[in-house]
C-alpha cells in the first residue's frame, strides 16, 4: 500500500482521455474533476479522476 498520493496535471488528463486541455480545465471550473491550484497550475488526486470516470461510465 502506498503512502504517497498520485496526482495528474490537466495536460496529462487531457491525454489519458483524448480531448483538449480546455476541456479539463472546464471540468475543473464546473466542479465535474475535483482539483488542486498550485499556483496557475492544477493537480488532480488519482482517486478524484477514477470517481469522475466512474461517474461518467455509459451502461450501453
Amino acid at each position: 500500500m502506498k503512502n504517497e498520493e498520485e496526482f495528474y496535471t490537466a495536460e496529462e488528463l487531457a491525454q489519458k482521455l483524448k480531448v483538449n486541455i480546455m476541456t479539463i480545465y472546464r471540468y475543473i471550473k464546473a466542479g465535474k474533476i475535483k482539483a488542486y491550484k498550485f499556483g496557475k497550475e492544477y493537480r488532480v488526486e488519482l482517486k478524484d479522476f477514477e470517481a469522475f470516470l466512474k461517474k461518467h461510465k455509459s451502461n450501453k
